[in-house]
């Protein structure tokens, strides 16, 4: 899963990309309202980090322009600013959720966790296809009653197949969604981590469309 981290305290920041990358999130950031407006204007995420106060603005001017495009990216918006008001008018603004500062990691990644599984219409943290089960929370995998070890980007490239288990994701689509900006990514990354899932998962786990891209193989 793919975050936007739009936060100015370097120290923070770090700190999040580091607890996140830990449970399973791939982090970006940026540190202004104008490289925030920047990044969401041209790349995609699954959901965003977003600081109420920035060196050059609101972070809720950020959120009112996201949602004033019609882009529908869930937010969890952080502040120091903790008082009744202030959180209304975040929520009102456009956020899904609302977290004050300072703040434990695990809630961060869990309630990142919530308000992605609720725009996706999912109740429960857990995707299902076929006999494959992921824990999204424990990030655990499993086929029937096994186990199946994953690294951390196998996880990830399996939970955005098994996101929308019908829909051809491209090579590039799903480079995004496993590597952030400052990564660098191998011509045949993809590849090799889909010859690793169908090692571990059966050949037919997952199907190649020659010249689109992967979906999840119907006999998963």
């Amino acid at each position: 899963m793919r975050i936007l981290v739009i936060e100015d305290d370097m120290v923070l920041l770090d700190g999040l990309k580091v607890g996140l990358g830990l449970s399973g999130f791939t982090v970006d950031a940026v540190a202004t309202v104008a490289d925030a407006n920047e990044a969401l204007a041209t790349d995609r995420f699954d959901a965003v980090v977003l600081d109420r106060m920035l060196p050059d603005g609101s972070g809720l001017d950020v959120l009112v322009q996201l949602r004033a495009s019609g882009d529908r990216t869930p937010v969890l918006l952080l502040t120091a600013k903790d008082e009744t008001a202030d959180r209304i008018d975040g929520l009102d603004a456009g956020a899904d959720d609302y977290l004050g500062k300072p703040f434990d990691l695990d809630e961060v990644a869990a309630r990142l966790r919530a308000i992605t599984r609720r725009a996706e219409g999912r109740a429960r943290p857990e995707l299902r296809c076929g006999a494959i089960q992921l824990d999204l929370a424990g990030m655990t995998a499993r086929k029937g009653n096994d186990a199946i070890p994953l690294s951390r980007r196998e996880f990830s490239l399996l939970q955005a197949l098994m996101e929308n288990p019908g829909m051809i994701h491209s090579k590039q689509a799903l480079e995004q969604r496993l590597y952030g900006w400052q990564e660098d990514v191998e011509s045949n990354t993809v590849e090799v981590h889909v010859h690793k899932l169908r090692a571990k998962l059966g050949a037919a786990s997952i199907e190649t469309v020659r010249g689109v891209g992967y979906r999840m193989g119907k006999s998963a």
